[in-house]
């Protein structure tokens, strides 16, 4: 799932440690017992599933990592800069996704 969104810039920003973790990102994982450390291997080996190309002030997406269980974790790249900045990361839920926690369900 390319769709011109560049995961390359992502990893590569991550792997040199130009992460840009935002206050409500941070709040976030706190709240929901998300450590840095699980954000940063879902950037670096999880699956895009969704590209929102037209975000504003940079593309983001949504991706998927599953260790020991899901997490989807929403990050934008600016790449001018090379840089990830780190919108939020939760744990899907059966009510908004398929088993599958790549498809969202259709809302009624």
């Amino acid at each position: 799932m390319d769709k011109g969104f560049d995961i390359g810039i992502l990893r590569g920003a991550v792997a040199q440690g130009r992460i840009q973790w935002h206050q409500h990102a941070l709040e976030r994982l706190l709240e929901r017992g998300i450590s840095r450390t699980e954000v940063v291997g879902a950037i670096m080996n999880g699956e895009v599933i969704e590209i929102y190309p037209t975000d504003r002030p940079y593309p983001s997406c949504l991706i998927l990592y599953i260790e020991t269980e899901p997490m989807h974790v929403v990050v934008a790249a600016d790449p001018a800069a090379w840089i990830c900045h780190v919108i939020t990361a939760y744990r899907p839920n059966l009510d908004h996704f398929e088993p599958d926690f790549r498809t969202r369900r259709k809302q009624s």
